[in-house]
């Protein structure tokens, strides 16, 4: 059995290594972190070393390394130091600070739920009453966001009140696209545009020539366009040149910050010789995060609750 002060340099050795590229830790930056006497963690080590916890590298750039173990000592799971799950506070992302674990203690209501998080790295800027973001998990996509409730300094956990969890489907775009693609020719006229978008209750379509996309009009651009007086014009002169494709197996993680980042609503699905085969849009999107699809009835009897 660990004492006290054997976690926490566990734990501090863990956080350092986590940021080190492999490196080792020497003890004297460990009693910094802890504000420490290094003699006393020197001391410590050697019985952290005989219980196969932590194991020493010589040398000049020597110091000390976590084993396996000392993971599994501390519940931590161990993972490829490239897949780490930010953390975020105030919409900026934590430097030096990620997440071990998530583990829900509660889950009867959205309003009652409550996780505890493991984090690595130091929790002294997070406090009580912050609101932070945590994710997206490398496996599952899990985002969560939650008020910090209660922590455990000791332990390096958080228990978050949660207001919102999200995961993303591990899905590619070429499962959830419009497939079936409704697309304009660049001589086509604005009413015509204005019928194909209406007939087919759509907000926009690709403008394609010889199996190429050029260009993309939108509700707003026709609207724009007989506001200006320009009803007599083509499709070509007013569609949009500001394209955005992506590949059909592109996971819909990675569409959803493609829109988020370039602040669009649609992307054009390419195959893999780059030719246009459907569309994604945010809707899609958010039919497929919110599961809206297969859990309607559930919605719209949280909507009528609301009404009453």
């Amino acid at each position: 059995m660990l004492t006290s002060v054997q976690k926490e340099i566990l734990q501090t050795l863990i956080n350092l290594y986590q940021n080190s590229d492999g490196k080792s830790i020497k003890g004297e930056d460990i009693a910094e972190v802890m504000n420490r006497n290094p003699g006393t963690i020197r001391n410590q080590m050697q019985s952290l070393r005989s219980l196969s916890l932590v194991k020493g590298v010589p040398g000049p750039r020597g110091g000390y390394k976590p084993t396996i173990e000392a993971y599994h000592n501390l519940n931590i799971s161990v993972s490829d130091s490239n897949a780490k799950v930010p953390v975020y506070k105030e919409n900026k992302k934590m430097d030096d600070v990620s997440v071990a674990k998530i583990e829900f203690t509660s889950v009867p209501h959205p309003g009652e739920c409550e996780a505890v998080i493991k984090v690595l790295g130091s929790i002294k800027d997070l406090h009580l009453g912050d609101v932070i973001r945590v994710g997206p998990t490398p496996v599952n996509n899990l985002g969560l966001i939650g008020e910090i409730v209660g922590r455990d300094d000791m332990d390096n956990i958080l228990l978050l009140d949660i207001s919102t969890i999200r995961s993303i489907p591990k899905n590619t775009v070429f499962d959830i696209a419009s497939l079936d693609l409704i697309y304009l020719k660049p001589g086509d006229s604005i009413k015509d545009a204005a019928y194909l978008l209406s007939h087919n209750q759509i907000d926009g379509a690709p403008v394609i020539t010889e199996g190429v996309a050029i260009g993309m009009v939108s509700l707003i651009d026709i609207v724009n366009a007989l506001a200006e007086g320009k009803e007599n014009e083509d499709v070509r002169d007013i569609m949009s040149k500001r394209l955005f494709f992506i590949n059909k197996d592109t996971l819909i993680a990675n569409a959803v910050y493609k829109m988020y980042k370039f602040g669009i609503s649609r992307l054009i699905v390419v195959d893999d010789e780059h030719a246009p085969i459907g569309v994604v849009t945010r809707t899609d999107l958010i039919e497929t995060i919110t599961n809206f699809k297969n859990f309607p009835l559930l919605y719209n009897m949280e909507m009528d609750e609301e009404m009453e």
